[in-house]
């Protein structure tokens, strides 16, 4: 009995300390007039938690099985918002528009923290050396509402209630290009998915990618190799962390791509 208490204490699973673990992992609810902290065992406690499999994961590529909660319970809350800012424990930042969660209510896609066990972890991830959890969004049936992959934080640390980060012309209005970047069908609100990953002007919190237009815009010297730096950013660009993934036609669609690039430049001009 001493032998397997030993045993059971080098691996980190002495009586009561998988639950202790699962006590440390915290997910902050920055949302609504006070900061909300849940525990990993206080998410897997709640009356709306449930099994979910997801098809086609995001992040591990295969079907996967998991104990969550619905999303939008825990941001309805507070005064009025349009956007979440879910950031990860590795310095990603997604812009979620409050809009594309409300839908999962009304047949659209539906957000959904899963919560990682400490006595049942999920696999490491592909290409990785951790697994997703403690904490990770993710969408049942995506395709009903287009989610694209970068809105599937993994490892995430922060819920936070924020305003559209859309960049707006000096008029107060958006060039045609800019507007080839709304998809209201889609979110209701400003959402550009090659945005989540860099900054642009200093909005927003992502550090996984290059800021777009500080110091200088990123078009006068980067035209014609913007492209490619959205779709393969390793090929043309090194900076800390390397995190940003590149962004393929199935991601972001061409006339996409370029309506984004008119818009940088039309930035660039103003």
């Amino acid at each position: 009995m001493l032998a397997l208490f030993v045993v059971l204490l080098l691996a980190g699973f002495a009586p009561g300390s998988g639950t202790a673990h699962a006590e440390d992992r915290v997910l902050t609810l920055s949302i609504g007039p006070e900061v909300r902290r849940f525990t990993a065992a206080q998410l897997l406690d709640r009356p709306d938690a449930a099994e979910l499999t997801i098809p086609a994961d995001v992040s591990y590529g295969r079907p996967m099985k998991y104990r969550a909660v619905p999303l939008l319970p825990l941001v309805s809350v507070g005064p009025a918002f349009d956007t979440i800012e879910a950031r990860a424990a590795d310095g990603f930042v997604s812009q979620i528009p409050l809009a594309l969660v409300a839908k999962g209510a009304r047949g659209g896609s539906k957000a959904w923290i899963a919560i990682e066990d400490a006595l049942a972890p999920w696999p490491v991830l592909p290409g990785k050396t951790a697994s997703a959890g403690p904490f990770y969004l993710v969408w049942e049936n995506p395709e009903c509402s287009a989610v694209g992959s970068e809105q599937w934080p993994y490892q995430l640390a922060s819920l936070t209630e924020v305003e559209s980060r859309a960049p707006l012309a000096a008029d107060g209005g958006r060039c045609e290009g800019a507007r080839r970047c709304v998809n209201e069908e889609r979110s209701g609100s400003f959402y550009d998915p090659v945005l989540a990953l860099p900054s642009h002007e200093g909005a927003g919190g992502a550090e996984v990618g290059p800021d777009l237009g500080h110091l200088m815009n990123a078009i006068p010297y980067l035209t014609p190799g913007f492209a490619q730096l959205i779709r393969n950013p390793k090929a043309v660009r090194t900076w800390p962390q390397q995190q940003m993934p590149g962004f393929d036609e199935t991601m972001l669609r061409d006339a996409d791509l370029d309506a984004l690039i008119a818009y940088l430049a039309y930035m660039a001009r103003r």
